[in-house]
Order: C-alpha cells, then structure tokens, then sequence
C-alpha cells in the first residue's frame, strides 16, 4: 500500500521537499486558471439568480464522478447540457436550446483569472515544466477555452481526461500525464483550486499546491491528504515554489 505521508507532509521550513522536489507542475483550468463566474449574467438572466451557476457546477462535478465510479463515460459538454436542463426542472425554469448552446459557447471563451499570466510568467522564468489537466474536451472546431484565454503559450502539453475516458479524480488521469511526459509522479504537483483534484493527485504520487479562489478552502480532516502549498492567488503560490526549490 502506498504511504501517502511522504506525499502530503507540507516542504520543511528549509525549503526540501519531502516526497520528491516538483519539476513538472500540472495544471488545472476551469476556475483555477479561467474565470467560470465571468457565466454570471447568463445565469442571472436564465434563472433570476446568479448562485444557480454554483449549483450548476456542482452538480457537474458530481456527476462526472458519478459516472467515472460507475464505469460509465459520457462527454463534459454533453454531461454539462444534460444537467443544465436538470438544474432548470428543480427550478421551474424551461432551459432552452438557445440557452444551451450560449451557455456552451460562453464555456469556451471563459477569460482568464486576472493574477494567472503573472503567476504563470514567474514559473516559465523559473525554468519549471508547465502542462494542463482538465476535464474539459478538446475543441476541434476551434480554439481552447485555454488558447481563447491567451494562456495556451505557457504551456507544452494541454491534457484532457477524454483520452483514458475518466473524469478527475481517477487515478488513472493523473498517471496519464506523468506516462506521457516520461516522468515519475513525485515530480509532478498539481495546480488547482479544488481539494477533490489536490487529493486525487496526491493519491496518484503527486504534490499539490492550492489557489483559494473564492468558494473554495482547504479541507481541515486530518486523515486526508493536505496540499503542501496554499495561496490565495497564483503569484502567492509561485513566489512559493520557486522560494523552495532546491539551486
């Protein structure tokens, strides 16, 4: 069995990892490095209220989950159409096909979080590996909702979980990146703002660094996996990987 405690002790005060030093650090997208509430007025206008986003998202993480532990494989978009008219039912409210497709065409051309083109600037400069993991499909019809945000230079690789066909947090998503890269997991770390992603990678052999960004906090039960970095923004979070890694 592996032991996670070499995985999830915090770096020590002399700046050592313990667990392995990250080289690789692996992105989430959605909210951790694109902004989902700039969605707010569409669910304003659809639902007279814009916390029915939050609902929304939360159902679509649930069920990606749902259907990846019951052996079941559909696409996020598809997934997150579905659920839209879902959540529309619960509230009484006909979710149209014209509202649908905005909501989905608003999905790909998400804007960045104002901190991430600092934070991600210092890390390139620092000479880490940067690459994305996130649930979203590929566009082919068009551009990223990463390559739209401005962000998809930073970056060497854009994975998605449509290749091994399992959402996040499966395990078997994160070893896809370290596979594919050629590189053992320890030096891995991935980058979001969810403690479901920062524990699913933990699990998986990586380190993890968490973004506070708001509606999101660190998940105070001892036996789990705790990230080894938490910041409130990007630059907080890179300012401390480079101040840790070894010369």
């Amino acid at each position: 069995m592996m032991n996670h405690h070499n995985l999830t002790t915090p770096a020590g005060s002399g700046g050592e990892w313990i667990g392995g030093e990250p080289r690789v650090l692996v992105f989430d997208v959605n909210e951790t490095l694109i902004d989902f509430e700039s969605m707010n007025p569409i669910f304003e206008r659809i639902f007279g209220d814009k916390r029915v986003l939050r609902e929304w998202l939360g159902h679509l993480i649930m069920y990606s989950m749902t259907i990846t532990l019951s052996g079941l494989y559909e696409g996020y978009f598809t997934l997150g159409q579905g659920l839209l008219k879902m959540v529309g039912e619960i509230h009484g409210v006909h979710v149209t096909d014209g509202d649908v497709k905005e909501i989905g065409q608003a999905m790909l051309t998400m804007p960045a979080h104002p901190d991430v083109e600092q934070g991600l600037t210092r890390l390139k400069d620092a000479g880490f590996r940067l690459v994305t993991l996130t649930n979203s499909p590929a566009n082919p019809g068009g551009p990223s909702p990463l390559e739209h945000a401005g962000l998809a230079p930073f970056f060497e690789r854009q994975f998605t979980i449509e290749t091994v066909r399992a959402y996040k947090p499966a395990p078997q998503v994160y070893h896809l990146v370290a596979q594919e890269l050629a590189v053992p997991p320890s030096t891995c770390c991935m980058i979001a703002c969810h403690v479901w992603d920062t524990v699913g990678a933990q699990s998986a052999g990586y380190t993890a660094g968490l973004i506070t960004r708001p509606g999101n906090a660190p998940l105070p039960v001892d036996s789990l996996p705790r990230p080894n970095l938490i910041a409130p923004d990007l630059p907080g979070l890179a300012d401390q990987l480079i101040r840790r890694r070894r010369p």
